[in-house]
């Protein structure tokens, strides 16, 4: 048996991952989701230590995806004894916005105004609660995926009545107050083993909502720019304080600054590609980080089974 199992969807954007592996010389399988089946009464996981890497914007790429699926597999594997990075107790945070937006209230932190809906005959009243311009949001994102912005109450109305607002594949609706961020940034900070790891800007937000800052996703927004950025301390409290609400192994949570300079927060992804050019934008790869973690989360399974 690996030591090591990565559980994956999207090749391309974990070749500087497995890079890392290989350099380092981990002993690692990868596990492809699209194909992946498996048995309820299996006692043995592949790995003692599971890296699982489900993008939640993988419904975009194919209509039989494994969100859900994936749900009962990670909790299957942890019931055998497996250490799953970012397990079914993060996904349920991951594939869950409102969730999301609920613990960042839990963790004392503002939040744009957002209502939550199950039917779309609901979603203009609460547009109208919440103000225009607004945001309606697949409740399943990622990658900007199912998010629409409606200037008035007419435009709305029309896509209500012809099906076309945003409803998602778990047919959930947040309708948010559009909240545009100070000087067209928004913030991202990634966080390894509950502490922060780095963080950066990226300046052009407005223009897409797809803010994925790696080679792969860059390559296809040119107005999406980059750059290292050192939060302020009480920042850097709250989103370690929300990682560990959520249990949080690896990932980012992001937030912008109002108008006023309020910082609110919008977003967790408990799967993170990390920056482009690390060495260049941050002076260091987190890619080395990311696997010092797992072979410290290696060494500690070997001693429990020792």
């Amino acid at each position: 048996m690996a030591d090591l199992a990565v559980y994956y969807e999207h090749p391309q954007w974990f070749e500087p991952l497995f890079a890392a592996f290989n350099r380092r010389g981990l002993d690692w399988i990868p596990i492809s989701i699209q194909d992946h089946t498996f048995d309820p009464a299996d006692s043995r996981p592949p790995a003692p230590v599971i890296l699982n890497r489900l993008a939640m914007s993988s419904f975009v790429r194919q209509a039989e995806h494994a969100l859900f699926y994936t749900q009962a597999l990670l909790g299957h594997w942890e019931w055998l004894g497996a250490r799953v990075i970012n397990g079914a107790g993060v996904l349920a945070y991951d594939a869950n916005k409102a969730r999301q937006l609920s613990l960042f209230r839990q963790a004392g932190l503002a939040i744009p105004e957002t209502r939550v809906a199950h039917r779309r005959q609901d979603i203009p009243r609460l547009a109208a609660e919440v103000g225009y311009p607004v945001l309606v949001k697949a409740n399943i994102g990622g990658s900007g995926a199912g998010i629409v912005r409606y200037e008035a109450a007419a435009e709305l109305a029309d896509a209500v009545a012809e099906g076309r607002t945003p409803m998602g594949v778990d047919n959930v609706a947040l309708v948010q107050a559009y909240v545009p961020p100070a000087d067209a940034r928004v913030f991202r900070c990634e966080v390894l083993e509950g502490r922060l790891l780095y963080a950066i800007a990226l300046s052009g937000a407005g223009a897409s909502f797809d803010l994925c800052p790696a080679d792969v996703c860059l390559a296809e927004k040119p107005t999406i720019t980059v750059e290292a950025y050192e939060p302020p301390p009480p920042i850097v409290e709250a989103v370690e304080r929300v990682s560990a609400l959520a249990g949080l192994d690896v990932g980012g949570v992001e937030y912008l600054v109002d108008a006023a300079g309020r910082p609110r927060f919008y977003d967790l992804n408990a799967l993170s590609n990390f920056v482009a050019k690390p060495l260049e934008v941050l002076g260091f790869d987190p890619h080395e980080a990311l696997v010092d973690f797992l072979e410290r989360q290696i060494a500690a399974q070997r001693r429990l089974t020792a």
